[in-house]
């Protein structure tokens, strides 16, 4: 058997996508409907703008999934398997993968933050202590005798 007879055979049993028009359109509507929960949610402050441009590429990638199922095709081979379902299984996993590895960094790097501003609190309650048991002056809290404390105040004010 030739080569090309092989790889003809191979392409020939090699399953292609078969998206019908519902689920085409369901998948279209649903990364529509991601792109303006992510707008949304920026525009509520809920969400960052540097994970915008993240979740934004997710989502044209979920709208071109559904508008060229044939791009679901060359994800398998790029990724060496046969079914289209398990190359956007292996794909998706990944993804959750390194976004569960984003989020703990994230969540090591506040901790360290939280630890170091606590700390820093403490020190500057230490300073202010010994400030705030200090006796107020004689006179009422106002400086050389000048008068009310409203005198005190610069002018303008």
């Amino acid at each position: 058997m030739t080569p090309a007879i092989a790889w003809a055979l191979l392409v020939a049993q090699e399953p292609s996508v078969n998206l019908t028009t519902r689920s085409r359109i369901i998948a279209a509507a649903a990364a529509l409907f991601f792109f303006l929960l992510v707008l949304e949610l920026v525009r509520r402050r809920r969400l960052q703008e540097r994970y915008t441009v993240l979740w934004f590429v997710l989502a044209l990638g979920m709208l071109a999934g559904a508008i060229f199922p044939t791009l679901l095709e060359l994800l398998a081979k790029g990724l060496g398997v046969r079914d289209t379902n398990i190359a956007l299984f292996a794909l998706l996993l990944l993804l959750l993968l390194a976004l569960a590895f984003e989020s703990t960094v994230t969540a090591s790097r506040q901790g360290e933050r939280i630890t170091r501003l606590a700390q820093e609190n403490a020190l500057l309650r230490m300073r202010l202590t010994p400030i705030a048991k200090q006796e107020p002056p004689e006179d009422g809290g106002v400086e050389n005798g000048q008068g009310s404390p409203a005198a005190a105040e610069p002018p303008g004010a």
